[in-house]
């Protein structure tokens, strides 16, 4: 069988928004090649049928397609990704532009909850100075970050503990990135999230707040004079965190994603540092 028809069969059975698209990565992986590669070059290609609905089948079944293939991109660069770990999505580039706002030539990174790595493997990415420590709870996942910091040509700027949150780090940083879970336990989310990614990851208490209730009064001990803090938040959760901020002592400032949602909040103790909306979500 041809690639192209394999895609077309396969297309006409995926669930989901994209199924050509989905087709086309789980064919492009079994030749080995990447997507362009594939529509350019390789459509006429045979393909390995069996091989091939074995991929469909994992997808039938909801398995998102990143850990199908075993990896992402994020902010343009490519990382491994397990079960261990969340799936980059391209929301969480906003807790990087906000960073990038922020940081100077050769900022001390902070990443809590690191997962894949890639809050602080891409920021780190943009500024070759810099240097900076992952903390998961997940021994897993901090493999899987160490890895990922190895094969973008970061080992010897980043670091990976296992800890929980901010409970192994003494150490001061200019930046401190977080996406924490913020899922309350009785939301109801798609199969392909809840029937997959890591539930430690993505539930935090009865109303997805506890985790910030953790991190945020703990962030003034770990931040220079000059630090600031980046959380992603739920789209709905920009007051609530805010006011848990706030009372930390911390001036918030809101970014929005690409749809225009709340996605972020930046933190600092200045009045006015000029990372985002200086106002809350409305």
């Amino acid at each position: 069988m041809r690639a192209r028809e394999a895609i077309a069969a396969a297309a006409a059975r995926l669930p989901g928004d994209c199924p050509r698209l989905d087709a086309e990565l789980l064919a492009a992986h079994l030749i080995g090649v990447d997507r362009s590669a594939l529509l350019l070059r390789h459509l006429d290609d045979a393909i390995d049928a069996v091989a091939f609905a074995a991929l469909v089948d994992r997808r039938m079944a909801d398995e998102p397609v990143a850990y199908i293939l075993g990896h992402r991109e994020f902010w343009s660069l490519d990382f491994r990704v397990t079960p261990d770990t969340l799936i980059p999505r391209p929301d969480s580039e906003t807790l990087v532009e906000a960073a990038l706002a922020a940081a100077g030539p050769a900022p001390r990174v902070l990443d809590l909850g690191t997962g894949s790595g890639c809050l602080l493997l891409s920021v780190l990415h943009e500024r070759p100075g810099g240097w900076g420590v992952g903390v998961d709870r997940s021994e897993a996942a901090a493999r899987v970050a160490r890895d990922n910091a190895a094969r973008l040509g970061l080992a010897a700027r980043a670091a990976f503990v296992v800890g929980d949150w901010t409970g192994a780090i003494g150490a001061r940083f200019d930046l401190i990135l977080a996406n924490p879970p913020y899922v309350g336990t009785s939301e109801t989310l798609d199969r392909e999230v809840a029937g997959y990614e890591p539930r430690s990851a993505l539930f935090a208490g009865p109303d997805g707040l506890d985790d910030y209730r953790r991190i945020i009064p703990a962030l003034g001990a770990l931040l220079t004079p000059a630090g600031s803090a980046h959380l992603e938040i739920g789209h709905a959760q920009a007051d609530l965190v805010w006011e848990i901020a706030a009372a930390a002592g911390f001036t918030p400032a809101l970014r929005r994603d690409l749809a225009g949602r709340p996605r972020c909040l930046s933190l600092r103790t200045a009045q006015d540092f000029g990372l985002g909306e200086a106002k809350r979500s409305g």
